[in-house]
C-alpha cells in the first residue's frame, strides 16, 4: 500500500504528460509520413514509406518559412524588450516605494490581467487604421507593450527583496532606478527568465491580433503564415503542413528546454502556479 502511495502520483503525471505531448508527437509522426499514410491510426514510430524529405522541403518551399520565422524572432523580441521596459520600473515601485494610491494601483494591475485582449481589439484596430499603421511590425507589437502580468509577476518577486540592502544602496548615493536595474532585478533574473518565456512562447503563437491587423505575406508570424501555407495546399497535403508546424514549433521548445531550470526557479520564487 506504501509503495502504491509513492508511485501514483507519479503514474498520475505520466498520463498527464502522455495526453499533454501526444498532439506533438503525432505532428511529427504525420510530417515524416507518405500521404497514404497519414490517417492511419497507429502510433508507430517508423512509417511504411519515410516522407520526411519531401514533406520538409515542400514546406520550406511553397511558402517563406524563414520570412515567417525571423518576423517572429523581431515581433517577440521587440514586445519582450518594451515589456520589460516598462514592467519592470512599475513592480518596482509598487512593491518597494511607499506613495498614496499604491494599493489602488495595485489592484488595478491585478483587475486588468481579467482584461482579454479580444475586448480592446476593436479600438485599437480602429486607432491604428486611422493613423496608417496597419500592416506594420508596430502594428503586431504595440498593444501588448505594456504587460500588466509582467508588473504582477516582477512585483511578486520585488516583494521579497531585502529592504535592508535598498535602505543601504540609498545611503550610499545609489538612484531608485540605479537601485531597480542595478540590484532588485539582478537579484530576480530567475523571474526575468520566466516572464521572457511566457512572453515568447504566447507572441510568437498568437494568431488572432495579427491575422486582423496583418494582410501581407512579408509581415506574417508564424501561425498566420500556416493559414497561408493550408490555403495554397487547401488542406490536402497534411504531411507538408505538419512539417511547418514542426518547424515553428521546434524553437519554442528549445527555448524551454534551455530556460527551464530558471522559468522554474521563477515561477517558485514569485508564487505564481
Amino acid at each position: 500500500m506504501a509503495r502504491l502511495r509513492k508511485f501514483l502520483p507519479h503514474l498520475v503525471l505520466a498520463l498527464g504528460a502522455f495526453v499533454m505531448l501526444l498532439p506533438f508527437y503525432w505532428m511529427f509522426l504525420t510530417s515524416i509520413r507518405s500521404s497514404a499514410e497519414i490517417f492511419d491510426v497507429s502510433l508507430w514510430p517508423i512509417p511504411k514509406q519515410f516522407e520526411a524529405v519531401a514533406n520538409y522541403t515542400r514546406a520550406t518551399s511553397q511558402q517563406p518559412m524563414a520570412r515567417f520565422m525571423l518576423n517572429g524572432v523581431i515581433v517577440c523580441l521587440g514586445i519582450l524588450i518594451v515589456q520589460v521596459l516598462t514592467a519592470v520600473p512599475a513592480a518596482y515601485a509598487l512593491a518597494k516605494l511607499r506613495f498614496p494610491g499604491r494599493r489602488l494601483l495595485l489592484l488595478a494591475v491585478i483587475g486588468a490581467l481579467c482584461v482579454p485582449i479580444q475586448a480592446l481589439a476593436l479600438p485599437l484596430f480602429v486607432g491604428l487604421a486611422k493613423a496608417q499603421l496597419l500592416n506594420t511590425y508596430f502594428a503586431m507589437m504595440m498593444p501588448f507593450f505594456l504587460s500588466v502580468f509582467a508588473i504582477f509577476l516582477f512585483h511578486q518577486s520585488f516583494r521579497s527583496y531585502p529592504d535592508e540592502i535598498i535602505e543601504a544602496a540609498r545611503l550610499d548615493g545609489y538612484s531608485e532606478m540605479e537601485i531597480c536595474w542595478g540590484l532588485v532585478l539582478r537579484g530576480s533574473l530567475p523571474s526575468l527568465a520566466a516572464f521572457a518565456v511566457f512572453s515568447v512562447v504566447a507572441h510568437w503563437n498568437d494568431l488572432y491580433w495579427p491575422m486582423i491587423v496583418v494582410t501581407e505575406t512579408n509581415l506574417a508570424l508564424p501561425p498566420l503564415g500556416m493559414l497561408f501555407f493550408a490555403d495554397v495546399e487547401s488542406g490536402a497535403d497534411y504531411g507538408a503542413l505538419m512539417a511547418g508546424a514542426a518547424i515553428i514549433t521546434a524553437p519554442m521548445v528549445l527555448c524551454f528546454l534551455l530556460a527551464r531550470r530558471h522559468f522554474i526557479a521563477g515561477i517558485t520564487m514569485t508564487g505564481v502556479k
